[in-house]
């Protein structure tokens, strides 16, 4: 395959998972400026390789390398996450309490998340926030499928115990 022939397919497969690379990375890394670099760098490393990818879901296989640039990236440093309340809030129809009151919520959510090990927020961020199957999970994380429902069990276990101690 020729390289423009190559790269208008690269765009056409890998393209549409822009933004769940980015959310992933972001989660992954704690920072958005630094999610931006690691995503850059796993686009640039997908399409090196892209040769390799044989069809079936696209997003299984970018997030797949998005995750492993992250690690390589990140040198397995513990993360710290920016969220956007404004972003992920409530309608313009909410009273300033109740606006209040969502925030907050949305604080501990996100500050538990972000206290979650990393084996258990990347199955949370995969599960809960890019809505992938357990089989896509398996194969980003090259784990098995029962590890992934294990740690998925445990992550939103520790969530909950975490959102309980927050009341």
């Amino acid at each position: 395959m020729d390289e423009s022939a190559k790269l208008a397919l690269f765009e056409q497969t890998m393209l549409p998972h822009l933004n769940a690379a980015h959310n992933l990375a972001r989660w992954l890394t704690g920072n958005p400026g630094d999610a931006e670099d690691v995503v850059q760098e796993a686009y640039l490393r997908a399409f090196r390789f892209f040769d390799g990818f044989h069809g079936g879901d696209g997003r299984a296989w970018l997030l797949a390398v998005v995750r492993n640039t992250c690690h390589t990236w990140m040198g397995r440093k513990p993360a710290s996450v920016e969220f956007d309340e404004r972003a992920h809030g409530g309608s313009g129809d909410d009273t300033v309490e109740a606006r209040l009151v969502n925030d907050s919520r949305i604080e501990a959510l996100r500050k538990c998340v972000e206290g979650l090990p990393e084996e258990y927020r990347e199955m949370v961020v995969m599960r809960e926030l890019e809505e992938m199957s357990y089989r896509e999970i398996s194969e980003v994380a090259a784990i098995p499928v029962g590890t992934v429902m294990s740690r998925l069990s445990r992550g939103r276990a520790k969530l909950l115990d975490c959102m309980g101690a927050k009341r």
